[in-house]
């Protein structure tokens, strides 16, 4: 059974806020990229016990955040999306698509840390689902033929991919403790408004996870389970945060007949939203 697992960092336990862990220069940037490879080995622990003879782990953070030195020796590392760059080179070669270190999508109630690709953005839909970075990858997933089967992350993330894929097998590593939306703020502040949670031990947190990926893969192979039904045509629409340099929030559409995929690599204007 062949997996590719998608990682970001964001997810992780232990990655406490955007201004100190999650980027070249700061701090703990270090500390975090051990702490989501720890996860990720975990995860791969549990696959390859339960069954799986390959796997391609993804380095989806902006920047990057595997420690490749600490990686379990038995994956491949995937960085760099070759063309497209959707379904960031996924395909049919897969039989099934994981999630470690994942975070909900922008604007979601108790989530720590959450965004859909930048802070920047306020919300993306697709056919009026509104969805993130977990989701339009389980979509393009979908339109392939490979099931989404595991995802770990915070609470949030856990309840969006339950309520997106049929079936997913899901592990909460901590748990936001804020409300509200923070739509009304600038990026900035957004920043700050998303950093309070409750973290599981790192130590705590890399057995559930190796215990989610054992249980996924065990059903996997029993189940059938993890693709989310799609129904074209299909339109994306995008909306934006204010900035400086853009006082009004801003939206984009795209559409494509046919294809989840074609409608994620679709070109968009960028509008000005009263």
């Amino acid at each position: 059974m062949k997996l590719y697992i998608m990682t970001d960092l964001e997810g992780v336990a232990g990655v406490l806020n955007f201004q100190e862990w999650t980027g070249p220069g700061k701090p703990y940037y270090p500390v975090a990229r051990e702490l989501l490879t720890m996860e990720v080995n975990a995860a791969v622990d549990g696959f390859f016990e339960g069954g799986a003879t390959e796997i391609v782990v993804s380095d989806g953070h902006g920047p990057g955040a595997i420690d490749v030195t600490l990686l379990d020796s038995r994956v491949d590392l995937l960085r760099g999306w070759g063309d497209g760059p959707w379904p960031l080179c996924l395909d049919k070669s897969f039989d099934a698509l994981a999630f470690v270190g994942q975070h909900a999508k922008a604007g979601t109630e108790y989530a720590h840390l959450c965004h859909t690709q930048s802070i920047a953005y306020l919300d993306l839909t697709i056919n009026g689902v509104s969805i993130g970075e977990f989701g339009q990858l389980a979509m393009c997933a979908s339109e392939l033929g490979v099931r989404t089967i595991f995802g770990s992350g915070d609470e949030a993330f856990a309840a969006e991919a339950r309520a997106l894929v049929p079936g997913i097998e899901t592990v909460a590593v901590k748990r936001g403790v804020r409300s509200g939306t923070g739509n009304d703020l600038d990026e900035e502040a957004y920043a700050r408004f998303t950093a309070a949670a409750l973290h599981t031990h790192p130590v705590r947190a890399r057995r559930l996870i190796r215990e989610g990926a054992l249980r996924a893969i065990r059903r996997a192979q029993r189940e059938d389970f993890g693709i989310i039904p799609l129904r074209p045509p299909f339109e994306r629409v995008t909306t934006f945060r204010p900035t400086a340099d853009r006082p009004h929030k801003a939206i984009s559409r795209a559409t494509h007949p046919t294809s989840v995929i074609g409608v994620m690599n679709a070109p968009a204007d960028l509008e000005p939203l009263d």
